[in-house]
């Protein structure tokens, strides 16, 4: 079941009560893994590794948080038995982090890592986690990948830095990994 449905059907003080305790899982999976929460936004929840404190393993630690996430939310059933459903996008690189602004101060991260691995979420499957081959290349061998189709997406730098003319599109293979782990492949750039 998704969020929007859910939502539509339940009195806002439940879906806090359910926000609040798969969130609250979720916060203990990330302590217990020395990884760092970000924030929540609606029904989304960011965490990263290797910030603010860097690690070798921070690929490895986040793809085990996925999955922990996910065998948690396999577990977890609403009232009157359904599942909540996740759609997970994972991908690694240079971030700008910090605080900013004069209230509710909370440390953040920008960056094309960051708005990848959110398109990584926003175009993955149901109870599926999609990782860059960013993302996949630091796992070395941890994981097995088997091959689910095709799909493109912009290169060529970015437009806002005057990197690229932002026609260029990479040819990307989508791969399933076990246990719900998908990642992106780099085949070549095509222009349209």
């Amino acid at each position: 079941m998704g969020f929007t449905p859910l939502s539509e059907r339940v009195t806002p003080h439940e879906l806090t009560e359910i926000l609040n305790e798969v969130f609250s899982l979720f916060d203990d999976l990330v302590d217990e893994l020395g990884l760092e929460k970000i924030k929540t936004i609606g029904d989304a929840y960011m965490a990263a590794g290797g910030v603010p404190e860097s690690r070798t393993d921070h690929a490895e630690a986040v793809c085990t948080l996925a999955l922990r996430m996910m065998a948690a939310m396999e577990q977890h059933r609403l009232p009157g038995g359904e599942k909540l459903q996740m759609r997970m996008g994972i991908n690694s690189g240079p971030v700008v982090a910090g605080v900013i602004g004069k209230k509710r101060f909370i440390y953040d991260l920008w960056g094309d890592t960051v708005n990848l691995a959110a398109r990584m979420e926003s175009h993955g499957l149901p109870g599926k986690i999609q990782i860059t081959e960013a993302t996949q290349s630091r796992l070395g061998d941890s994981y097995q990948c088997d091959e689910r189709g095709v799909s493109m997406r912009r290169a060529g730098g970015d437009r806002n830095q005057g990197e690229g003319d932002g026609v260029d599109l990479l040819v990307v293979r989508l791969v399933l990994l076990p246990n719900h782990l998908l990642c992106i492949v780099p085949e070549g750039k095509i222009r349209p």
